[in-house]
């Protein structure tokens, strides 16, 4: 029996690496088909054997499947890639992961600060792909690969409020404009508006930093990617939009130009079945829909939900409270915020049950089934009071209430960086309502660039405090009263 070549053990393990990659992180083979996994193995032989059936040399996605991890590039912000309460999320992350738990390796996640750099350390091979809302231009197209798009944008002239309302590029001749250096919008208007307007580049900022530039008067006008500017535009008050300019663009991962499309065509398989699977609808609609109101209270909505759900579970909050010397009314209402007492709730990042702990929290705190609302009810109550515990002595109650609430939706390094942020503008950062104006802040790139955890949407946040506080002050005034749906025959009932 002949003995088997190296690189054809290396090329039959990937291939394996990959099909139980494929299967652990939940691939539908029903959904698949047999011909498509055909396809798939078909296109794996391509890359590694040539013509003649030699094995061809090891290439790019057999190396990320051998060493057990991907590199993504990116950029910290709303669009791409940021740490929220529960872990790291943001929407080329999201996607980002689907695709190295398809290929069953770990990712990997390089921030980067000037958006200049993506393109260096891609080309430099200390990064895999760019994965930072980078627009497929025919300039980029020369130096990169790209996988298949996943969105299309098109480019806005965001102008700052009181000026005459421009209509045309002629219309901008005069006014001093800001886009973002090695952006595609600096690209379009070096070659379509020429010596015409006046701008300059900066490569040190966001697309956030040039808005609040715009905002504030520095400059009169910039370009901006219409999905970017719908998710900041309630931070910049002084712009509004003006006309479109350009055509469509499509979004995509960059990768390296060179003879190896291996990753490439492993990405595009992955893209074309979250785009059958809905997955990239999905991952649109949570980043990029507009906010649901968190800030009003439905009573008829909450009340339904107290005859329906609340009698099963109150005993459990009830419990949970005694036990870590806590109001049963706090733990009831941060239950209905997070699940609306539903203990099958889950989030799209994963976050499940009553008290929405996620998979690493529920660990930490003893639970070993997120669904079970007891355990549930106990682990957020044991989790909520090592946060509080974590605060300093100084902050006295409520504040330190509403302080620990943030903590446990946004996560406690964010909760210091708006702290830090707050004292610097000459807040009280124990005073809970000095910091709950600096929450939304963390969002903006011209603060969060030089917070230590970087980007969060802060906004949620303080809505959720606010909410929280809301049922909370609701409860209070029902079990004061004796509300029937708080008395004891209807919260014992089966």
């Amino acid at each position: 029996m002949r003995r088997m070549a190296p690189e054809t053990r290396r090329w039959l393990t990937a291939l394996t690496v990959r099909v139980r990659g494929a299967l652990a992180s939940g691939v539908r083979m029903r959904a698949l088909g047999i011909p498509t996994l055909l396809t798939v193995m078909a296109l794996a032989l391509s890359h590694y054997f040539g013509s003649e059936g030699s094995v061809a040399p090891d290439n790019r996605l057999a190396d990320i499947q051998e060493r057990g991890h991907i590199i993504m590039l990116t950029r910290n912000g709303a669009s791409s890639y940021f740490l929220d309460g529960a872990g790291p999320s943001g929407p080329e992350y999201t996607l980002a992961r689907g695709f190295a738990d398809s290929l069953g390796v770990d990712l990997r996640v390089r921030v980067v600060r000037e958006f200049g750099d993506l393109d260096e350390l891609l080309k430099a091979g200390e990064g895999d792909l760019i994965a930072a809302n980078l627009s497929k231009t025919p300039a980029r197209t020369s130096e990169f690969r790209f996988a298949l798009p996943y969105a299309e944008t098109h480019t806005l002239v965001v102008v700052r409020k009181g000026l005459r309302m421009p209509e045309t590029l002629e219309d901008l001749e005069g006014l001093r404009g800001v886009v973002l250096a090695g952006s595609s919008y600096e690209e379009w208007l070096a070659q379509e508006a020429g010596d015409r307007l006046t701008w300059e580049s900066r490569d040190n900022v966001g697309v956030e930093g040039l808005l609040h530039a715009v905002s504030e008067g520095e400059f009169e006008y910039t370009l901006v990617d219409e999905r970017i500017f719908g998710l900041q535009r309630r931070y910049y008050p002084g712009v509004r939009t003006a006309f479109t300019v350009g055509e469509d663009q499509e979004l995509a991962w960059a990768f390296q130009r060179d003879d190896d499309d291996s990753l490439v065509q492993a990405a595009d398989l992955y893209l074309r079945q979250a785009r059958e699977d809905g997955d990239l609808l999905a991952i649109e609609e949570r980043f990029f829909s507009p906010p649901e109101r968190l800030d009003l209270v439905d009573m008829m909505h909450f009340q339904a939900r107290m005859r329906e759900r609340l009698p099963h579970y109150l005993p459990f909050f009830q419990e949970a409270a005694d036990q870590h010397d806590l109001d049963w009314r706090l733990l009831v209402a941060m239950g209905y915020q997070e699940s609306h007492w539903d203990p099958f709730a889950v989030s799209p990042t994963g976050v499940r049950g009553v008290m929405m702990l996620t998979l690493n929290t529920a660990r930490s705190v003893g639970v070993d089934d997120r669904v079970d609302p007891l355990q549930s009810i106990r682990g957020g109550a044991e989790y909520f009071v090592r946060l509080r515990n974590r605060l300093p002595e100084r902050i006295a109650e409520p504040d330190r209430t509403w302080f620990t609430l943030a903590a446990y939706n946004i996560g406690m390094g964010h909760l210091e960086d708006a702290r830090r942020l707050t004292e610097q503008q000459g807040g009280n950062p124990d005073y809970w309502l000095d910091v709950r104006d600096r929450l939304p802040m963390l969002a903006q790139e011209q603060y969060h660039r030089h917070t230590r955890y970087g980007y969060a949407r802060g906004f949620e946040a303080k809505a959720y405090v606010d909410n929280i506080q809301r049922f909370f002050e609701t409860l209070v005034w029902m079990d004061t009263r004796s509300h029937p749906l708080l008395a004891e025959q209807f919260i014992t009932a089966p």
